[in-house]
């Protein structure tokens, strides 16, 4: 049976906040008085006033608690009840217009319960209108509960006072046995998420995460709801217990609850007919459309949920977007995209820049005795058309997943692979640098793509969308030997003497560093599916060649790029901006160590950098949230100077050299091999794109070449193609014009 409380009629609208919640000489309205902070000058209404409200066919339980602004027009109220305290803002002449709405300033057939309004808003026709802050400019119309409960949240995973401890909100993100679970609150970064998931065995750490995140909010009841200025909302069932930014647009949902909608002059956030969005945080400029479910989540700044998405304990990254698919228990970094309504994600980490294509399902779940598998990809990831995954698997940054079932759990510790689940002859096929041999194309346009989608006002935090980066080029380092190992084992089984461990890493240096193995032989890998059948690297001497050459690229054009910001004119210049003494015509340095790297919710911090954040955590010289996102823009803002010096580490690694044989002579030959591997980058990313207008099979559906080109383009007008081939000539000039300057 419903319990359905009676109350007086003369009650309705008073009493927000029981008398026990009450601090002591305050009032239920004195957080209310703290957020309305209006520059208007109330005053109560005349008789006459009073007269003609009522001839409108307004009612109030009580006229002396309704407050007007100077500048009022009874007639611009009419069919309205109020209970409770009434503040209202300026009312004029006027209407208001939002995309072909027109509405007149005003309150209009309305139930108002206790709330304040600015100047100039049109309200019209919502059913009950309960404890809500309202900005000026608004509109709100045809909504049929917009109310605000004293114990409200927005969103953030707090409880308050009186509140027992099971109402709190938790996110249980990257596992579905709630292991991982989170508090989520407004402002939250998708690195606060990381750190709080992962470091699950520091139990220091995890409390001083929750006590950050009640401390940043207040646990008294009473706050009300708000609605910002310029807001629209229109033709919406429930909104209940959200705080909404000013100028969002809000059309048609069905159901908003337990929300914080951020939005901005600069960056404003929409949701549109038959979302229904409750326990969650929304960052700024993001957009939500049709039919979208999201409960217990967070959505980055310019992120979209689209055409029946559904998000339930998750975190969206900022620049990301998910349509039609499903997603549960996953935490994404930035610039996420996945769509079509086949698509499943669960229980996942999955470090950005990620694509999830049709019918991939990252779910497979239950392989276990209880549902607490997880899936870690890094940056790049992309599983292909009707991918299944088994939990637990891990993947290196930018693999990819060719179409099929993999039967059993994947390790794949090398970059830029394809993985390859080949059925006809019962084996793992992986193809190390499938990217720089076949589709440089896509790879090198989407780092662009995604920077030119990072719509985000606030970019003091820089996410890193290069390919070739310190995270990258780390895994890179390790797949050398990953790859020197198994062609030793391979070939020293071929020759009788079965290497192991550092044995069989040093043959197969020996032998792919004296190119004695062809690209086509037959090398077997290990670890990295969990059986026993026979795991082929294909292709891997190039892949070899490539990755060391790619290597060497990503430590000379961070030089190049040092000295054309820092306008040094010689070698000696380079190294005492380096920091680092001249001994004769040599480098030496005090930090030549290539560091360890990691993937903070889309940023790239060094390792050590991240230990010492939790160490100060720890001992409590780092108390708050807002200490963390300092420590992140400290980092982002030194990224550059860091990177600088992991690529300088990471040219003398791959090039066998000690600081003091970084000599003149080497540096301008390494100078000479970049702008011959940016000739080859540039040909690739042409060729890979070229073979899409060679190919028979994909010309077949054109009568001729005209309506081929019509229909995609020419090939020479391409414009990314043609930016690449821009970008050469300027490394050329640029490079060339150091070798004459160093008088190399």
């Amino acid at each position: 049976m419903n319990k359905i409380n009676k109350e007086p009629i003369s009650s309705l609208g008073y009493n927000f906040v029981k008398p026990e919640f009450l601090p002591k000489g305050k009032d239920e309205y004195y957080l209310r008085d703290l957020q309305f902070r209006s520059p208007n000058k109330f005053r109560q209404l005349t008789a006459v006033e009073i007269k003609q409200l009522i001839a409108n066919g307004n009612t109030s339980d009580n006229w002396k608690n309704v407050f007007v602004n100077s500048i009022f027009d009874a007639d611009l109220i009419k069919d309205c009840k109020f209970f409770g305290l009434i503040r209202i803002g300026k009312l004029e002449a006027y209407f208001l217009e939002f995309n072909n709405l027109r509405l007149p300033v005003g309150l209009y057939n309305s139930i108002i319960v206790s709330c304040d309004f600015g100047d100039n808003v049109a309200i019209d026709n919502v059913n009950f209108m309960s404890h809500y802050i309202i900005g000026n400019d608004v509109i709100v119309a045809n909504v049929d509960e917009l109310a605000t409960t004293d114990h409200s949240k927005f969103g953030n995973g707090i409880i308050k006072k009186g509140e027992a401890e099971a109402v709190r909100i938790w996110l249980e993100l990257c596992n579905e046995n709630a292991g991982r679970s989170i508090l989520p609150f407004n402002g939250m970064q998708a690195g606060d998420a990381w750190l709080w998931t992962k470091y699950r065995a520091d139990e220091v750490l995890m409390e001083k995460f929750k006590a950050f995140t009640e401390k940043k909010f207040d646990r008294r009841r009473g706050y009300y709801g708000k609605v910002g200025d310029r807001t629209v909302i229109k033709n919406t069932s429930i909104i209940k217990d959200a705080w909404i930014g000013s100028d969002a647009y809000i059309k048609g949902a069905n159901k908003l609850k337990n929300l914080t909608i951020n939005s901005s002059p600069e960056a404003k956030t929409q949701i549109g007919e038959g979302c229904e969005l409750v326990n969650g945080i929304i960052g700024q400029g993001c957009r939500i459309f049709y039919g979208v479910k999201a409960v217990r989540f967070i959505l980055g700044d310019n992120s979209q949920l689209k055409y029946g998405a559904r998000l339930i304990n998750s975190f969206l990254g900022d620049n990301s977007t998910i349509s039609c698919c499903e997603v549960l228990n996953s935490l994404i970094f930035p610039a996420h995209e996945q769509h079509h309504n086949n698509s499943f994600l669960c229980a996942a980490a999955v470090m950005g820049q990620s694509n999830m294509a049709a019918g991939a399902t990252i779910g497979s779940n239950h392989n276990s005795r209880g549902p607490d598998g997880e899936i870690v990809a890094g940056r790049g990831f992309w599983p292909g058309l009707c991918v299944s995954l088994k939990h637990n698997s891990k993947f290196a940054s930018f693999t990819i997943i060719a179409k099929g079932d993999f039967p059993y759990e994947l390790n794949i510790p090398i970059p830029f692979s394809l993985v390859n689940n080949d059925v006809g002859k019962n084996q793992l096929v992986v193809m190390p640098g499938y990217w720089f041999m076949y589709n440089m194309y896509a790879l090198a346009r989407n780092a662009g793509k995604y920077s030119t989608r990072d719509k985000r006002t606030d970019k003091s935090i820089e996410f890193e969308y290069d390919w070739l980066a310190p995270d990258t080029v780390n895994e890179m380092f390790d797949s050398l030997v990953v790859l020197k190992k198994a062609a030793g084992e391979t070939f020293s089984a071929r020759e009788g003497n079965q290497f192991s461990g550092d044995a069989a890493i040093r043959h197969g240096e020996k032998l792919l560093e004296q190119d004695l193995i062809p690209d086509n032989a037959e090398i077997w890998g290990t670890g990295m599916e969990n059986c026993d059948r026979k795991i082929q690297l294909v292709k891997l001497p190039r892949a070899y060649r490539l990755f060391k050459e790619l290597i060497t690229y990503y430590g000379t054009s961070q030089m190049v790029r040092f000295i054309l910001q820092e306008d040094i004119s010689s070698f000696a210049d380079l190294a005492s901006a380096l920091g680092q003494p001249l001994r004769s015509t040599s480098l030496r340095s005090t930090e030549s160590r290539r560091s360890k790297w990691m993937n903070i919710g889309g940023q790239l911090i060094p390792e050590k950098a991240v230990k010492t954040l939790i160490r100060n955590i720890h001992s409590g010289k780092l108390d708050g949230w807002d200490e963390v996102h300092a420590f992140y823009k400290e980092y982002s803002d030194r990224y550059g100077e860091l990177k600088r010096q992991h690529a300088f580490a990471s040219l003398l690694e791959i090039k066998k050299l000690k600081p003091e044989k970084f000599t003149r002579k080497v540096f301008h030959q390494l100078l000479r091999e970049a702008i011959a591997t940016k000739e080859w980058m540039t040909r690739n990313i042409y060729e890979s794109r070229a073979k899409d207008y060679q190919n028979e099979f994909r010309k077949m559906v054109y009568d001729n070449e005209k309506e081929m080109e019509k229909v995609i383009g020419k090939l020479k007008d391409n414009a990314f193609i043609n930016q690449q081939q821009e970008e050469l000539k300027q490394f050329k000039k640029q490079v060339l014009g150091i070798i004459k300057k160093f008088g190399f």
